[in-house]
């Protein structure tokens, strides 16, 4: 009987006859945006089942359950009979099927298909014309069900479908032909039909044993009629026809010889307007022997757009198509469909935009297409609204692409620009003539050595351009129309700066607040308006307010301070956003880069603009969808952002929450003036002063009469021979009963490398501790005048320990002391003690060298605190972990290792604080600076745990509060942590309630936008109907059909939303 489990009103599904129970894991997707993820029981219908139960799987689990006291349950009383289970309640479910699922049933028919391929290569019986009954001879393999026609039946019913691929029968298989073998011709002008007007002429058809030869003529591979020796080589289809004219037509299905008859009207138009009207376009406009069809034209421009296919590439797939065993035969029109298609987009993006001739005035970027959902008074946004509001701020981001390279052109100056800086790369000659007008200086940057700063003047001979750089919008991620600019070597601010100039001035009258995101921007932005300023080329408004920014994956690459500084999360009206989007529109361009590096600059700059135009295109018809999906996730956002805001809230006084407030609303007030305000988010205790601080405080300092210049440096200088004779000392110590050669001969080269060090620093001390020397001789100094010890007395020595069964990592066994090492004494003035130094006039010296030394403690104890946290993360991470003797081996070298740098570390403290007590250090000094005790070095790996027994009795070694200074008292140090944590907690609260609040009003602006552009071709239409152009007045009505139809898809999507947002009334 079936076993009730602890779950109630669930009972376990007992063995079933033609069921199997499975479990499945369900994930659902919540509104939030979380994941959630549960256990499912179902039933499953098998095939064979050959006993009606088995009683082994009564108490067994499944073995997909994820735990062993998994049961599968079954909606039935515990009272029901195993006999009575033959007909279950529940109706099994079908599993959703995987591609393997359907493949394994294709094997199942895989024979099957193969004979039916077969079988199609053979002509059907009897082998009849299936429009008149005649003798079939032509099949065509691009018409359904692949017809068998005679040969007038097949030229005449592809008198619509010229470009069609047939096959002839041979009187044993099927052997590829042409349409002009049957005598096709191509009539332009009547609609396809023989102009009336037309001189009768002979019916060309197929002729027999006509022989050719190969015209050899550049760019291209026609028939001549001559004899030539190896013409029976040349299959029939690619033979163009005898004793006719014939144009060389490229399709998507081919390559094509046509005869081509052309309107011989009075009033006709002349051929190539002919060829045009026909969809055709002619390679050349005199005696054209070449065209191309629309449709490839489109083809290609589509491949080239979504598959980076390259010109190249294209036409080799076109022979393929032609002849798939002799494509070397087929001719050869790759540079005219390069040609042609630098046309064909000038074109598409001149009917795109409404263009019907070139006399109409033309502007900087009037072919490209702009984000709908950024602000643009006068087209989303009502001018007369306040633009000063945060929600009309333009969020742009600024980048460089080292993949669109340029090589050096051989005719520069034989160049035709078809739409040079009508799209989104600049116009050519302005651009020249501020790169020449505008010197380039080299700014040294306050933060890390970025590569964009470093590598600014970096060039390449072979290269006329090493990439571009360009601004789009930070939210949406569209390119600016006339910005994108090429690098001449590196990416230099005069190529960002004009950059920046041009996208400013598109579409941004009366706004005037800018949020700039830039790599680079705590070095660019420092001398923006003076670069503008002086250069008559740029212009950007005094009135526009531009706040810098660096997107969140690069600032982490900065200094520390520039996090608070320009990090997007304390950017006030940036919203929740990355200022990383350009990121990954270089990804689009860089499909199409590697074939734009060799061409001629009109036809590179053609190609980019075509793609980035893409770009806009594509996010323009999904933004609806992007707004609508971000707008739920920023709903749900802000709900949590609040609730734990509030929480912390309320766990601050109202005096300090109103300071806070105060020091966040100064501080982004102020920053547009200094963004240094910005550093209240961060934490404002000073750390422990290091070595190189001290050093550096003390060399700033104006030296006090009597003292020589470099003292300081001096006592650096022997404060780390010093730590280098303990650190070999130790590794000498740490190193195996029989040192490798190699080993022995490292330490050696370190222990000479020392001997000269200290040489050389002993015969600067009578520079600085004359009166001291004397007395002494030098020799002293290298004979070992006494015995110092490199770390503390036996009993408190540190050695590796293993972890004790309760998680500690104590020693083992009792320590053993180190022997004493014979390391001479330093002429330091802590070796020649307090009242030695004073009778000698050396105050200073001592005062130095007791501020160095608190340096050194600190860095000392730094170390040992990183030292002791990577021993705990190798025993917990590592050597717990370790399944096998050569794991665990390494891993306790790993631990030896660590060791070794925590007893380096120790001793070097202990060394320290003897010096500091020599030196006459105070009482407050000492006391924090604790004595170091072997107890302070074990490390709890339960601090891992959160459930360990004893977390609560455990307290933190002294040194590990060592960061914080001592005049620092632990409730000033709890206030800073709870301000920061407040700080940043609003900070996340208040860009997400931005960013509700920019995407409402983004849906606002976009369907405003949507509006504005069905409008401006409503109007187009209406002039044109004026005009006489009823086919742009056709088209203008297309146009202003599909932003009607986005508008109202954004309408639809906006009254699905939930109930809470406001209606659209905009």
């Amino acid at each position: 009987m079936a076993r009730r489990n602890l779950r109630k009103g669930m009972t376990m599904i007992g063995p079933t006859p033609g069921l199997r129970v499975k479990q499945l894991e369900v994930r659902t997707r919540k509104d939030s945006g979380r994941n959630r993820s549960r256990l499912v029981e179902v039933a499953i219908k098998q095939s064979n089942v050959t006993s009606p139960m088995r009683s082994s799987c009564l108490s067994t689990p499944s073995k997909h359950s994820r735990s062993p006291s998994k049961q599968h349950f079954w909606s039935v009383d515990d009272e029901t009979n195993v006999a009575d289970m033959a007909q279950p309640p529940i109706d099994p479910i079908r599993l959703p099927r995987t591609m393997n699922d359907y493949i394994r049933e294709w094997l199942r028919h895989k024979e099957d298909l193969l004979r039916i391929l077969l079988e199609m290569e053979a002509a059907p019986s009897p082998r009849n014309c299936t429009k008149c009954g005649k003798d079939g001879v032509y099949r065509c393999t691009d018409c359904m069900h692949q017809p068998l026609f005679c040969t007038d039946c097949c030229r005449i019913l592809h008198e619509a479908h010229p470009f069609h691929r047939i096959q002839q029968w041979t009187g044993e298989f099927f052997e590829d032909s042409a349409l002009h073998m049957t005598g096709f011709q191509l009539y332009l002008g009547h609609n396809g039909a023989p102009c009336p007007s037309a001189s009768p002429g002979p019916e060309h058809g197929p002729s027999e044993g006509q022989r050719y030869k190969m015209d050899t003529r550049a760019g291209g591979m026609g028939m001549v009629e001559e004899e030539w020796e190896d013409i029976d080589e040349v299959p029939l289809h690619l033979r163009p026809p005898a004793n006719s004219k014939y144009l060389t037509i490229i399709d998507v299905m081919g390559v094509h010889f046509v005869r081509v008859q052309p309107c011989q009207c009075l009033d006709a138009d002349s051929y190539h307007r002919q060829l045009f009207q026909a969809k055709l376009c002619a390679s050349t406009f005199e005696k054209p022997s070449t065209a191309f069809t629309f449709a490839v034209l489109d083809d290609f421009l589509r491949e080239n757009l979504e598959c980076g296919t390259s010109g190249m590439n294209y036409y080799s797939k076109l022979h393929r198509v032609t002849s798939n065993v002799f494509p070397h035969l087929v001719p050869n029109r790759y540079r005219e469909l390069l040609r042609l298609a630098r046309q064909w987009r000038v074109l598409k993006l001149l009917k795109w935009n409404g263009f019907q001739d070139e006399t109409e005035r033309s502007s900087p970027g009037d072919l490209a297409l702009f984000c709908a959902a950024c602000p643009q008074p006068g087209i989303n946004v009502d001018p007369d609204v306040d633009l000063d509001d945060w929600k009309y701020t333009r969020t742009v981001v600024m980048d460089g692409n080292f993949k669109a390279e340029h090589m050096h052109e051989k005719r520069p100056d034989d160049q035709v620009w078809l739409m040079d800086g009508r799209g989104f790369m600049v116009a050519h000659p302005p651009y020249q003539e501020y790169l020449q007008a505008t010197p380039h200086i080299t700014e040294k940057s306050a933060c890390h050595n970025h590569r964009a700063i470093s590598q600014a003047n970096v060039s390449r001979g072979k290269l006329s351009a090493t990439g571009i750089g360009a601004t789009a919008c930070a939210r949406h991620g569209c390119f600016y129309p006339h910005s994108v600019v090429d690098f001449q070597k590196g990416e230099r601010q005069l190529n960002m700066d004009y950059s920046l100039s041009n996208a400013l001035g598109y579409n941004m009258t009366g706004i005037k607040n800018v949020l700039c995101f830039y790599d680079i921007n705590c070095s660019y932005m420092k001398n923006l308006c003076k670069r503008v300023n002086n250069s008559p080329f740029l212009h950007i408004p005094s009135s526009l307010q531009i706040v810098p920014g660096i997107g969140i994956w690069h600032v982490h690459g900065h200094k520390q301070e520039c996090y608070a500084r320009y990090a997007p999360l304390f950017l006030r009206g940036s919203g929740w956003v990355d200022g990383e989007i350009i990121e990954t529109l270089w990804s689009i361009l860089n499909i199409v880069s590697a074939s734009t590096r060799g061409m001629s600059s009109p036809h590179r700059q053609e190609l980019l603009d075509f793609q980035m135009n893409d770009s806009n295109f594509m996010k323009m018809i999904r933004i609806v969808d992007s707004l609508s999906r971000k707008l739920k996730a920023a709903r749900a956002s802000v709900a949590m952002a609040r609730d734990a805001f509030t929480k912390l809230d309320e766990a601050v006084s109202s005096e300090n929450r109103q300071v806070w407030s105060i020091q966040e609303e100064s501080a982004l007030g102020g920053r547009v003036r200094d963004v240094s305000v910005m550093d209240i988010f961060e934490i404002q205790l000073k750390k422990a002063p290091t070595v190189r601080a001290v050093e550096l405080e003390l060399l700033e300092a104006p030296s006090q009469r009597g003292t020589r210049q470099g003292a300081a440096s001096w006592i650096t200088r022997g404060l780390g021979i010093e730590e280098s004779e303990i650190t070999l000392a130790i590794t000498r110590k740490d190193s195996s009963k029989y040192p490798s050669e190699t080993k022995r001969l490292a330490m050696a080269r370190r222990a000479d490398r020392l001997a000269v060090d200290r040489s050389r620093f002993i015969a600067d001390s009578q520079i600085y501790l004359a009166p001291l020397h004397q007395g002494t001789d030098a020799d002293d100094y290298s004979s070992g005048m006494t015995d110092v010890p490199h770390h503390m007395s036996a009993g408190d020595d540190v050695v590796s320990g293993e972890e004790d069964s309760e998680g500690s990592m104590d020693e083992a066994a009792d320590a053993v002391p180190l022997k004493m090492t014979k390391i001479a004494p330093l002429p330091l003035p802590s070796n020649f003690g307090i009242e030695r130094c004073r009778a000698a006039g050396a105050d200073e010296l001592v005062e130095m060298e007791l501020k160095l030394r608190i340096g050194q403690a600190n860095d000392a104890l730094h170390g040992l605190r990183i030292a002791l946290a990577d021993k705990a993360v190798a025993f917990r991470g590592v050597v717990r972990q370790a399944t096998s003797y050569s794991m665990r081996t390494r891993a306790w070298q790993m631990v030896n290792s660590i060791d070794s740098s925590v007893r380096q570390q120790a001793a070097i403290y202990r060394r320290c604080r003897e010096a500091m007590i020599a030196l006459g250090a105070d009482t407050d000094t000492l006391t924090r600076f604790q004595q170091l005790h072997k107890s302070h070095m074990a490390v709890h790996t339960a601090a891992f745990s959160q459930n360990a027994h004893d977390h609560r009795s455990s307290n933190l070694p002294w040194f590990w509060c060592m960061d914080i200074p001592r005049t620092t008292s632990s409730k000033n140090w709890l206030t800073e942590f709870y301000r920061i944590h407040w700080l940043r907690a609003k900070a996340v609260k208040d860009r997400w309630e931005e960013e509700e609040d920019l995407l409402v009003s983004e849906f606002h602006w976009t369907m405003n936008f949507f509006k504005f552009r069905a409008k401006k071709w409503n109007k187009k239409c209406v002039s044109f109907k004026a005009a006489g152009l009823h086919g742009a007045a056709c088209y203008a009505a297309r146009q202003k059909a599909v932003y009607d139809r986005l508008a109202e898809q954004g309408a639809s999507k906006w009254l699905n939303m939930s109930p809470e947002i406001l209606p659209l009334n905009q």
